[in-house]
Formats: C-alpha cells, structure tokens, sequence
C-alpha cells in the first residue's frame, strides 16, 4: 500500500511540473463542481509544491474554474434537473441526502453554500441543489466564491509560505496526511447522507 501511494504522489507531482497541469488543474476545478469524484486539491497541491512562486495564481485559476463549474452545475439544477441533475446525483448515489440537504435552503440560505464551500462536503451537491430550489444566482456566486477563495488562498499561503518544509511534512507523512484526507471525504458524504 505504501509503494502503491508513492507511485501515485510521485506521479501527480511529476504531472504537475508538465505543460498538461494547467489543463489538468482546469478540468478538475470546473468539473469537480459539476459531477468530477476528486477534489481540486488533488491537483492543486503538487502544484504549488512543485512551483511555490505561482502558488496564489494557481490557487486563482482554481477558483475561477470552480465558480464557472458551480455556476453551470446551477443551471443544471435550475433548467435540466429533470434530464440531468437527477442522473448526476443518481450516479454519485447522492439522490436521498440531495432531497433532505435542499429542505435546509429555507433555513440557512446563502450560509449553506458558504459552509459546504470551505468544507470537504460535496460541492457538486451544493452546486445542483442551488439552482433546483432556484436560490439567487448573485447570492450563489457570491458565497461560491468567496468560501472556495478563503479555502484556496489559505492552502496557497500555507504552501508559500512553508514550501519545502511543506513538501518534506507531506512525503515524510503520506499514508498518515492520506488516511485523514479520506476520512474528511466521507466524513463529508456521512453529512449528506444523516443531515
């Protein structure tokens, strides 16, 4: 387990040194918000590892594409919820938790985008569910971007700062630093399954 870990962090971190992680970064920060399984980090992280000078314009075109993403899985939600948010969810197996997670709208609002949005919940359900119970566009985009910017920016200046301190504390704990970061993701999908 732990050679097969290494393979894949080397891998993406070679990755992130290509000419493709910029498109890599893209697709995964727009899509992610939509219906993509992995978060942007995963890409995002070696990213600013390996060039921690870019590390507040990589941590920009992050959330740019994450709020571009959220703004059409909103319209997924609002205009083809019936043709395609409904598979979506349904193939993420997110049905049951999307129907008690959108009753919250009434009482929290806005707060529920900017909580899911700094969190490791679901975006992607967040996103959808926005635009079905037809919640401000403005207000959306708004708490969109400023709880996915607080998120990106903070790992930024994390990693900035702490560069290569960073990058050995990441290679010296990576089963234990991976083991936490799944337990965060479904710690995230047990939210949405018991809210």
């Amino acid at each position: 387990m732990k050679k097969l870990l290494r393979k894949i962090y080397d891998y993406v971190l070679s990755l992130s040194k290509t000419k493709y992680a910029m498109g890599v970064l893209i697709f995964i920060s727009f899509f992610g918000s939509i219906f993509f399984p992995l978060p942007t980090e995963i890409i995002m992280i070696p990213m600013i590892l390996a060039i921690p000078k870019k590390a507040f314009w990589i941590s920009s075109v992050a959330l740019l594409f994450s709020v571009l993403g959220g703004g059409a899985a909103y319209f997924i939600g609002r205009v083809l919820f019936d043709s395609v948010g409904i598979r979506i969810l349904e193939l993420l197996h997110y049905v049951e938790s999307f129907n008690k997670f959108a009753s919250l709208y009434n009482e929290w609002g806005y707060w529920i985008v900017f909580a899911g949005g700094l969190t490791p919940f679901p975006y992607k359900v967040i996103t959808i569910a926005s635009g079905f119970v037809n919640m401000n566009f403005t207000i959306f985009i708004i708490a969109s971007a400023v709880s996915r910017a607080v998120r990106y920016y903070f790992i930024a200046w994390l990693l900035y700062k702490y560069g290569e301190k960073a990058r050995e504390f990441i290679e010296k704990h990576l089963e234990v630093l991976t083991i936490i970061f799944f337990i965060l993701l479904f710690a995230g999908f047990y939210i949405i399954k018991f809210i």
